[in-house]
C-alpha cells in the first residue's frame, strides 16, 4: 500500500512537472530520490509562495499572537490610517483584549470620511457586549439601525443578550427567536445557548443543543467541529 502511495505522489509531480514546463532534473530528482523528492517537489513548485507566506502568518500569529500586534503598531505608526487602525483593533479583538480593541475602533471613527463604518460599528458592539457593557451594545445597535445596516445574526443576538442581563426578558425573547433559526447560525445558537444554562435555564438550552445535533447529520467536513462544541456544552446542562 506505501509503495503505491509513493507511485502516485511520483506520477503528478511528474505530470504537474511536465504540464508546468519545469526544469527537466525534476524529474530525474523524483524518480532518483522518491518519496523525499516528490515531497521537496511539492513544497517548492506546486504550493506557491503566497501560499506559504500565508500559512507562516498564520502560524506566527497563532504561536506568538503579540508580535502581530507590535507589527501592526509599527504600520499604524508609519502611516495613521483608518486601515491600519482597524487592523490593530481586529489583532486586538482576536486575542479578547476588548479594551485595546474598542480604543482603536473608537479611534477609527474619529476620521469623520468613516465616522459611520458599519464594521467597526459592529465589532465595537460586539467588544462592547464580551466586556458586559450592555449599554453600549444597546446603543450601538440603535446606530446601526438608523443606518439601515443588515444586522448580522452576531449582533442580533448580542442585542438580545444585552436585553436580557439588563432586565428586559420579554423584548430579549424576541430578539432570540430571530438567531434560534434552524440550519444556520450555529455558532450564535451555541452561544445562546450557553446563556440559557448560565442563566439556569436547561430546558431551553437542551432544546437549541438537541436541535443542532439533529442538523449535525448534514454538517460538512468544516462544521463538525460544531458538533464537538454542543457535546461540550450538553454536559453542563
Amino acid at each position: 500500500m506505501y509503495y503505491y502511495i509513493i507511485i502516485a505522489l511520483q506520477a503528478y509531480c511528474i505530470y504537474h512537472s511536465l504540464k508546468n514546463k519545469n526544469d527537466y532534473y525534476w524529474i530525474f530528482i523524483i524518480l532518483f530520490i522518491p518519496l523525499i523528492g516528490a515531497i521537496i517537489y511539492l513544497v517548492t513548485q506546486v504550493f506557491n509562495k503566497r501560499d506559504l507566506e500565508t500559512v507562516q502568518g498564520n502560524l506566527t500569529a497563532i504561536i506568538n499572537p503579540t508580535k502581530k500586534i507590535l507589527d501592526l503598531q509599527k504600520q499604524l505608526e508609519f502611516s495613521d490610517t483608518f486601515q491600519n487602525k482597524v487592523n490593530l483593533a481586529d489583532a486586538y479583538f482576536d486575542i479578547q483584549d476588548y479594551k485595546h480593541a474598542i480604543q482603536y475602533y473608537t479611534d477609527a471613527l474619529d476620521d469623520s470620511i468613516f465616522s459611520g463604518d458599519l464594521y467597526v460599528i459592529s465589532k465595537l458592539m460586539e467588544a462592547s457586549y464580551y466586556l458586559g457593557n450592555y449599554k453600549s451594545v444597546l446603543n450601538y445597535y440603535k446606530v446601526l439601525q438608523e443606518k439601515k445596516a443588515l444586522i448580522k445574526p452576531i449582533n442580533q443576538l448580542h442585542y438580545g443578550l444585552a436585553l436580557g442581563h439588563l432586565g428586559k426578558s420579554d423584548l430579549a425573547k424576541l430578539e432570540f427567536e430571530k438567531v434560534d433559526i434552524e440550519y444556520s447560525n450555529y455558532d450564535e445558537r451555541l452561544e445562546l445557548a450557553e446563556y440559557f444554562i448560565q442563566q439556569g435555564n436547561k430546558e431551553k438550552a437542551t432544546k437549541i443543543l438537541d436541535s443542532i445535533y439533529n442538523e449535525s447529520k448534514y454538517f460538512t467536513k468544516e462544521q463538525r467541529k460544531i458538533t464537538r462544541k454542543v457535546m461540550a456544552l450538553r454536559k453542563r446542562v
